[in-house]
C-alpha cells in the first residue's frame, strides 16, 4: 500500500484515542478550557453516564463568533504560538486538539458569547462535518454539548463501564479539578439528580473539606515548606492539608497533588507524602492529603502525555524531599504522643471506670512479637531477665552520692546534635535500689528507658527509638551524598541465584549511593568490595545483609522502578540492622545521645515500621491508679 495522507477525520479520531478515553476525559478537557477562559462557575449536566449527554456551561470570556470554526479544528489554539512556548506552559490546555477530537467521536455543538457581543453564536459538528456559525440566544460564556459519545466508534463504546461507574468517574474528575480551582463554583447533575454542588471559596481549606468529606473537619493538619530562591527561578513551595494518622485509607485515592493549578498524578510525590507518615501509618494504608505546589513552569514539562496529568520534573529529588519534610515537620508539631491507660476494669480497688472523653488508649505490642525489621527478629533477651528484681534497674539520674557527667564529653560523643531542651542528664551510671531526683533515666531489663516529661511517666523502647534515629540519620546522609564506604581487603563472596544477580544490576546506582560496592562473581555469586562504614561500626555482617536485600528485591518487595521508594525500603533494612537491640546494655553516653536525638526528630513517636518508640502514662492515670485525688 503506498504512503498517503490520512483524512482529517481519521487523524482526529486517532488523536481522540489518546485524549478522549471515556466520558470523564471529555469533562476534564472542557473544564480545563473553562479555567483558561477565566470562568467563575461551571455547570455540568450528564445523562447515561456521559454516553448520551454531556453539557458544560461556564461564565468565562467566551469565543468570538469569527473564531468558532477554528476552535473545533485540530491543532488550533490561543494558548501557544511557537515550540518555545512549550518550555513554560502556564495554561491548562495548549495542544489545540481536545475539541476537534471530541467532535470527531460524537454529535457535537459549541455555543459561545463574549462579554462585548450582544448575542451568542452556535456551531455544530456532525460526523466530522463542521457547520457554519449561527446566531442564538445565550448568556456570556461558553456551552459545550456532546451527545452520543463514541457513536462513530462503537467498539470503544462497548468498552465503557456501567452508567453508574462512568458517572462516578466523572464525579471524581470534577472533585479533582474543583480542588485545583477553589475560587470556581462547580455543580454536577446526573439524570436530573445533583451529585455535587461546591460553591466558590477563597479559602482552600473549605474546598478540601467539601471534596474529601466533612468528617475530616478538625482532623487535618496544615503543611507548608519551600526550597530554592526566587532570584534564580528555583523557588518551589508546597502548601496543603494532610489527615491525622488515624484517617489513613486502604488506597491512595484521597491523595491529590496540584501543580501550578493543574491536577497531576506523580508516583514520587505520592511516595514522599507516605514517607512523611513513615512509622505513623501501617505500610498497607495510605495517608489522606491535598498538596498544592508552585514552581517556575520552565522547571516542569507538562507536554508528556495528551491527558496532561503526567508531568516530568527537571529535578525530582529536591521536590520529594520538600514534600516529605513539610509533612514530617507538621506532624512533629502536632501532639501525637501515645498515652497508655492502665486497664482497671477487673480491679475493684481502683474506683470508678475511666470517664468517657479521656485520652485514647494505645497499648504497646506484646513482648513476644518479633521485630518488624527485615531479616528476622531482634536478638532475644534471656528469659531470666523477667525474674530480675526491679531494684536492679540501671539508672542515669541525679543522686546524692554520684558525681556529675562531663557534658563536653557527651557533646563530643553526639557530634553536632544539640542537647535536649529538658534539664540535662547529670549523673553516672549506677545500680540503684530506687530513683533519686526528678530527671532520672532508668534502663529496665536492658530494653526500655524510663523517664518523665511534663505530662507523666515516659517509657521508651530503645530498639524502636534507635531504629527511628538511624533511619533519619541515614536518610539525611544520603541526601547530602553517597555514604562513606569501607573497602574490604578481601572481597566477601556469597552464593546468589540469577534473580538476585539481576536485582543487583538493576539496583547498582542505588547501592553505590548507599556505599555498597558489589559485583557479580560468576554465574551464581556476588562479591562485596565495599560496605558502608556506619553499618560496619554497628557490627552488621555484609554478606547476609546484601543477600537478604537482593532476595527481597528479586521478589518484588523493593520497587526497582521508583528510586526514592527503593531508597526508603533499603534504609528501612539498614536502620533496623544498625539499631541497638532489646537486651543490649547501654552506657551513659549512648543513653544521652539517644535521648538527645529523640528530642530532635522523634516527636512522631513511632519507628519506621509503625511500632511506638515511647508510651506515656499520664500523671492523672497514676493518681487514679493509686487512689489519689488529682492535683
Amino acid at each position: 500500500m503506498p504512503i498517503r495522507r490520512l483524512a482529517p477525520a481519521v487523524v482526529n479520531q486517532i488523536a481522540a484515542g489518546e485524549v478522549v478515553e471515556r466520558p470523564a476525559s471529555v469533562v476534564k478537557e472542557v473544564l480545563e478550557n473553562a479555567f483558561d477562559a477565566g470562568a467563575r462557575r461551571v455547570d455540568i449536566e450528564i445523562a447515561g453516564g456521559g454516553r448520551d449527554l454531556i453539557r458544560i456551561a461556564d461564565d468565562g470570556s467566551g469565543i468570538p463568533a469569527d473564531e468558532l470554526t477554528l476552535a473545533v479544528e485540530a491543532h488550533a489554539t490561543s494558548k501557544i504560538e511557537s515550540a518555545a512556548d512549550l518550555e513554560r506552559v502556564s495554561t491548562m490546555g495548549f495542544r489545540g486538539e481536545a475539541l476537534a477530537s471530541i467532535a470527531s467521536v460524537s454529535r457535537f455543538a459549541l455555543e459561545s458569547r463574549t462579554h462585548s457581543e450582544d448575542e451568542a453564536w452556535r456551531i455544530e459538528v456532525v460526523d466530522g462535518a463542521i457547520g457554519s456559525p449561527a446566531p442564538t440566544a445565550g448568556p456570556p460564556g461558553t456551552r459545550v454539548e456532546v451527545r452520543n459519545l463514541f457513536h462513530t466508534v462503537p467498539a470503544r463504546r462497548r468498552f465503557l463501564k456501567s452508567e453508574t461507574a462512568e458517572s462516578a468517574r466523572i464525579a471524581e474528575v470534577v472533585r479533582l479539578l474543583a480542588l485545583a480551582r477553589p475560587t470556581i463554583g462547580f455543580r454536577l447533575v446526573s439524570n436530573g439528580r445533583c451529585l455535587l454542588d461546591l460553591p466558590a471559596t477563597d479559602d482552600p481549606r473549605r474546598r478540601i473539606i467539601g471534596v474529601l468529606g466533612e468528617e475530616l473537619d478538625g482532623r487535618l493538619i496544615e503543611i507548608r515548606g519551600e526550597i530554592g530562591s526566587p532570584a534564580d527561578g528555583t523557588l518551589t513551595s508546597v502548601w496543603g492539608l494532610v489527615g491525622l494518622p488515624e484517617t489513613a485509607r486502604p488506597t491512595a485515592k484521597n491523595q491529590r497533588f496540584i501543580l501550578n493549578g493543574r491536577a497531576i498524578v506523580d508516583r514520587s510525590l505520592s511516595h514522599a507524602l507516605k514517607e512523611g507518615f513513615r512509622g505513623l501509618v501501617e505500610p498497607g494504608r495510605h495517608p489522606v492529603g491535598v498538596c498544592y505546589l508552585e514552581m517556575d513552569p520552565a522547571r516542569v514539562d507538562v507536554n508528556v502525555h495528551p491527558a496532561k496529568t503526567e508531568v516530568r520534573f527537571r529535578e525530582t529529588r529536591p521536590l520529594h524531599g520538600l514534600v516529605r519534610r513539610a509533612v514530617q515537620e507538621a506532624l512533629q508539631q502536632a501532639d501525637l504522643a501515645r498515652n497508655l491507660a492502665l486497664d482497671v476494669a477487673d480491679d475493684p480497688a481502683v474506683g470508678e471506670p475511666r470517664p468517657s472523653g479521656g485520652s485514647a488508649i494505645a497499648r504497646p505490642a506484646p513482648s513476644s512479637e518479633p521485630d518488624s525489621g527485615f531479616g528476622g527478629s531482634s536478638p532475644s533477651v534471656p528469659s531470666s531477665r523477667s525474674s530480675r528484681p526491679f531494684t536492679e534497674a540501671r539508672a542515669v539520674g541525679k543522686s546524692r552520692s554520684s558525681p556529675g557527667v562531663d557534658l563536653s564529653r557527651v557533646r563530643e560523643a553526639i557530634g553536632d546534635v544539640p542537647m535536649p531542651a529538658t534539664p540535662p542528664i547529670t549523673s553516672a551510671v549506677e545500680v540503684l535500689p530506687t530513683l533519686v531526683g526528678s530527671d532520672a533515666v532508668l534502663q529496665v531489663h536492658q530494653s526500655f528507658l524510663v523517664t518523665q516529661d511534663a505530662e507523666g511517666l515516659v517509657i521508651i523502647d530503645q530498639h524502636a527509638l534507635h531504629e527511628r534515629v538511624m533511619f533519619e540519620k541515614l536518610h539525611d546522609r544520603c541526601a547530602a551524598g553517597p555514604l562513606e564506604s569501607q573497602r574490604q581487603l578481601v572481597p566477601i563472596v556469597f552464593d546468589a541465584d540469577p534473580a538476585s544477580i539481576a536485582a543487583l544490576e538493576s539496583l547498582a546506582p542505588l547501592l553505590e549511593r548507599l556505599g555498597i560496592d558489589a559485583t557479580p562473581a560468576g554465574p551464581r555469586g556476588v562479591a562485596i568490595h565495599g560496605f558502608p562504614t556506619l553499618l560496619i561500626t554497628r557490627r552488621v555482617d555484609p554478606g547476609p545483609f546484601l543477600s537478604e536485600l537482593l532476595e527481597r528485591a528479586a521478589q518484588g518487595e523493593i520497587d526497582r522502578d521508583d528510586h526514592e521508594a527503593a531508597l526508603a525500603d533499603v534504609l528501612d533494612v539498614m536502620s533496623c540492622k544498625a539499631a541497638v537491640k532489646a537486651g543490649d546494655r547501654l552506657g551513659e553516653r549512648e543513653i544521652a545521645e539517644l535521648l538527645a536525638m529523640r528530642d530532635r526528630i522523634d516527636r512522631e513517636g513511632s519507628c519506621p515500621h509503625g511500632r511506638p518508640t515511647h508510651l506515656r502514662i499520664p500523671i492523672a492515670e497514676l493518681e487514679r491508679r493509686f487512689g489519689r485525688s488529682p492535683g
